[in-house]
């Protein structure tokens, strides 16, 4: 929520979100970020019957705060998503569009819209969207009164829902196997344990494989929420405590997904070399007919698929020839151990740690800054004095 009582305004915030020169009538302060990069692309979306002025970006929020006479007010509500890098600008762009009029508009919001490019700095693959919205009923003659059922929470839950859906939706019709989830971190990971669980107990051993590794790079810790002047500082590099223990954060991220490419490598390994060993053991080498013959590689690769399929349900392990007997369990176990050695509680004391360390650092880094302020200022005023005495001088 932008609210006045954490000092917030709407024309404030969208000024920086769309990185253009917005003036407050009610303040009169002015809000210029027209020289700030990184946003790709912007657009208001109104309801049919909402007036002409509502597709004017500096007369909609202006018009959003002279609607507010309370001094504690919320004047608008921020969505933000992170858009999946591996579509096209314009795949995003109707991604966001088309989520922002089913979720928002077609329930009587004013949505305005910036999709902002990944930072200089950081991961090349953060695209993302700001969505900014009215707390106000709209109608031809303006602003009306204010929808509190737009404030539940299961509208929220519905709205995350609907996101990673729209979201699926654009990554299939760009033929990307990847898949988002708005479930949180924890109850992806649950289901992951008890697939794993199911396929053991049926002896699907390569889908048990694939569910644990999925449960090992899930047992992470989400990040941290940053506040709006928490972010601005990050972007400006000034790394303050919250900062901070987000980096940390994030690095553990990144730790257990390298931990969990490494498992998901090693079982594909595995499996190939199952799937070798149960060919050789049945006399399927020599099955797919001449070297480089296209049709006898895909009947080859069809058998193997076979001989796979038909090892699914053993659990004494695969011997063929020249190869020592290797449990089939024995991958999975060692995942199972990696998920378990990943001490979350520890991840959290070391995160409470840092943050301690760093407020006590931004304390010292404060003072110090206030203590060269003073300097500064009392050279000033020397400077000054010397100033008037010269011309005192000067007059006599």
């Amino acid at each position: 929520m932008i609210s006045r009582s954490k000092g917030r305004s709407a024309t404030a915030a969208i000024a920086y979100r769309v990185a253009e020169r917005i003036e407050d009538r009610r303040t009169g302060l002015v809000f210029d970020y027209a020289k700030r990069g990184g946003v790709d692309h912007t657009e208001i979306l109104a309801p049919d019957h909402a007036p002409d002025w509502a597709s004017d970006r500096s007369e909609l929020w202006n018009r959003v705060e002279e609607a507010e006479t309370r001094k504690n007010s919320q004047v608008a509500r921020e969505v933000r998503v992170a858009l999946p890098a591996e579509l096209t600008h314009a795949q995003r762009i109707e991604l966001v569009r088309a989520f922002a009029q089913e979720q928002f508009v077609d329930r009587g919001m004013v949505a305005d819209i910036a999709l902002h490019a990944p930072g200089r700095d950081g991961d090349d693959r953060n695209h993302h969207a700001h969505i900014l919205l009215t707390t106000r009923e709209i109608d031809p003659e303006g602003f009306a009164t204010k929808n509190r059922d737009w404030n539940k929470v299961e509208l929220l839950e519905d709205w995350r829902e609907a996101w990673s859906q729209g979201a699926n939706l654009a990554l299939e019709r760009a033929g990307i196997e990847e898949r988002i989830d708005h479930r949180t971190l924890e109850a992806q990971r649950d289901e992951a344990l008890e697939l794993a669980a199911e396929a053991r107990e049926r002896g699907d051993e390569a889908e048990e494989l694939r569910e644990t590794v999925r449960a090992v790079a899930l047992d992470r810790k989400p990040l941290p929420q940053l506040s709006a002047g928490a972010w601005q500082l990050k972007e400006r590099g000034i790394e303050v405590a919250a900062v901070q223990v987000w980096r940390e954060i994030k690095a553990q991220a990144v730790e257990v997904a390298r931990v969990a490419q490494e498992l998901a490598e090693r079982a594909r390994s595995w499996l190939e070399r199952a799937a070798e060993r149960l060919v050789l053991e049945r006399g399927l080498a020599h099955a797919g007919g001449r070297s480089g013959h296209a049709s006898g590689r895909q009947d080859l690769a069809a058998q193997m698929r076979t001989a796979w399929e038909a090892h699914q349900g053993q659990s004494d392990g695969i011997s063929g020839r020249g190869h020592a007997p290797e449990p089939a369990s024995s991958l999975a176990e060692r995942m199972r151990d990696a998920a378990q050695g990943i001490d979350r509680e520890a991840l959290a004391e070391r995160a409470a740690e840092l943050q301690r360390e760093r407020l006590t650092e931004d304390r010292q880094r404060v003072e110090e800054a206030e203590r060269l302020q003073e300097q500064e200022r009392l050279r000033e005023l020397e400077q000054e004095a010397r100033h008037r005495d010269r011309g005192m001088d000067h007059g006599l």
